[in-house]
């Protein structure tokens, strides 16, 4: 059974997949080259997000590119020219994180339920919300990204499933450690 499983996978999911994990080691580490790994895994998962009818995670994919170039010269640059330090969000910034999770979730349930064949929009919409303020967080350097980002990760596992996008389930279960371990990572280099 599992050998049936690892022979459907694809060699475009392995690639984007091993650039993924790159990408995501990379910002734990602190290291602002994760942006250009994240903009060439985006590009080969939004082709297959698409394929699969997982249409927020194809539209959060294009965000991820976006966001991707913005990080990355955020990083490295900022308002000072110089690297932008990690740093807790406060209230307004929390606001915006959780603003901007209800409105992308109203956002792309109404689109996937009234536009699209999509048979997972609740989820879909759930995971793609969390992650559009996990990923936003993360370009401003602020620590609670982690967070955000894990509860889309843990409600993409189950989803990746039931879309037989099997490497993609294993990414969000390394990328929920991940995110865990970085969490602490940042929260030590803050002291």
């Amino acid at each position: 059974m599992m050998q049936e499983i690892f022979l459907q996978i694809s060699l475009l999911e392995w690639i984007g997949v091993t650039l993924a994990v790159i990408q995501v080691l990379l910002s734990r580490v602190n290291n602002p080259l994760n942006y250009l790994f994240g903009i060439c895994s985006v590009s080969i998962t939004m082709y297959l997000m698409f394929e699969s009818k997982l249409y927020a995670e194809f539209t959060l994919n294009i965000y991820y590119l976006i966001m991707s170039i913005y990080g990355w010269y955020f990083w490295k640059f900022g308002k000072e020219k110089h690297e932008t330090p990690i740093s807790y969000s406060n209230k307004k910034e929390l606001c915006i994180s959780f603003l901007i999770v209800s409105f992308t979730f109203i956002l792309f349930y109404f689109g996937l339920t009234s536009f699209t064949d999509s048979d997972v929009p609740l989820l879909d919409a759930i995971i793609s919300a969390f992650a559009w303020a996990g990923m936003w967080l993360m370009a401003k350097r602020k620590i609670e990204n982690w967070l955000f980002l894990n509860i889309s990760n843990a409600i993409a596992i189950p989803l990746m499933i039931h879309k037989e996008l099997y490497l993609y389930a294993v990414l969000s279960l390394i990328l929920f450690i991940v995110a865990a371990s970085g969490y602490f990572v940042w929260k030590k280099l803050l002291k």
